[in-house]
């Protein structure tokens, strides 16, 4: 909720920006501080609702981005052009100010595991301790790379498609079938991981490895588009790496429980979204310097597919990622099915103004 109004002051602030100055500190630090706290509650809480269907419900939840990429463009074309570039920002900083009721829409919930007592100082509130576990820091060593490259072809997918010869409706174009794609692997990667059939933490390293021979490819892509056409190659290769990376998002946040306990999973996204951030502070502008540096987008691409190589082969070391050379032990008794939110005995609902938690029986 306070992350909804923080993001809606940032834009509000911005339209009345007088200099770049104003706009990093609206768009940058106020929206940014926002985006942040809305994220990581969010799909923490999420994670912390369903059992068996986890991975799917956080693939779905996590579509918005896909569907953003096609409908916000022109609907923020089309502000500019009515509005004005002021005129837009205030408008959406009313449409984040609806980040705060659906905030106050999660309901917390008491799972078996979560301690009694709530972290005792910085180091504990923020998640640090997790760091000491060797998986979770495998995990994260990983993240960080393949965060250097992921968040490339959102910012210079559709440059390089016009640096192949492609018209501003071609470039548009292969954004687009990126995003669809990204979209659809994201609710189908997810119905594959509950599936059980193949371990998340191995889906996470085979997806991993796809995202970046996904980048690899479209580097790599000849130039054959020309104003004409409409780069038939590069749209192939675009839609690849979208089916990809849309299917490596779920598992991202979807393999936290099983290495952290689903007591731990919002600091445990929180620390992910740091580590990747940190990643995409470093990806785009080395992208946009090697694109300065050789004339065009191959080398960047090429760069950035080779560190979420590396970070995917690193998640090689992860539990379960490799054949076990023992029998395999029997499976785990799935949950009961009541439904998708954990068994009624084992969830209680954290009651405003009350610290003693109450079983639901409607949950």
């Amino acid at each position: 909720m306070a992350g909804g109004i923080l993001t809606s002051l940032g834009f509000i602030f911005s339209a009345f920006a007088g200099s770049l100055l104003h706009l990093y500190l609206g768009l940058g630090v106020l929206a940014g501080s926002g985006w942040a706290l809305v994220f990581a509650p969010a799909v923490g809480t999420l994670s912390r609702y369903f059992s068996r269907r986890r991975v799917f419900a956080v693939g779905l939840a996590l579509t918005g981005n896909g569907a953003s990429s096609l409908l916000l463009a022109p609907a923020l074309q089309l502000l500019l052009h009515t509005f004005g570039w002021r005129g837009a920002l205030l408008l959406l900083g009313a449409i984040t100010l609806h980040l705060t009721p659906c905030g106050a829409l999660l309901r917390p919930l008491a799972l078996p595991g979560d301690s009694p007592v709530p972290p005792q100082g910085p180091l504990a509130a923020l998640g640090l301790g997790l760091f000491t576990r060797r998986s979770f820091l495998v995990f994260a060593l990983g993240t960080a790379l393949v965060g250097g490259g992921y968040f490339v072809p959102y910012v210079h997918l559709a440059p390089h498609a016009l640096d192949q010869g492609l018209r501003g409706y071609g470039a548009a174009l292969v954004v687009a079938v990126a995003a669809v794609a990204d979209a659809g692997a994201r609710m189908v990667c997810g119905w594959l991981a509950d599936q059980g059939w193949v371990p998340l933490t191995r889906l996470l390293a085979v997806f991993g490895g796809l995202t970046g021979l996904g980048l690899l490819a479209v580097g790599l892509v000849p130039v054959v588009g020309t104003e004409q056409g409409w780069g038939g190659s590069l749209l192939a290769t675009a839609g690849a790496y979208g089916l990809s990376a849309g299917g490596f998002a779920p598992l991202v946040f979807g393999v936290l429980p099983g290495l952290v306990g689903i007591e731990g999973v919002v600091q445990a996204t929180g620390l992910v979204m740091m580590l990747m951030s940190l990643g995409g502070l470093l990806g785009p502008p080395l992208s946009g310097f090697l694109r300065d540096e050789t004339g065009d987008f191959t080398t960047s691409f090429l760069v950035c597919g080779s560190l979420v190589l590396s970070g995917s082969f690193i998640y090689m070391g992860l539990p379960g990622v490799l054949p076990c050379c023992h029998p395999a032990s029997s499976p785990a008794t799935p949950p009961p099915k009541t439904g998708e939110l954990l068994p009624i005995p084992q969830v209680a609902l954290l009651s405003p103004g009350n610290a003693h938690s109450t079983l639901d029986t409607t949950c």
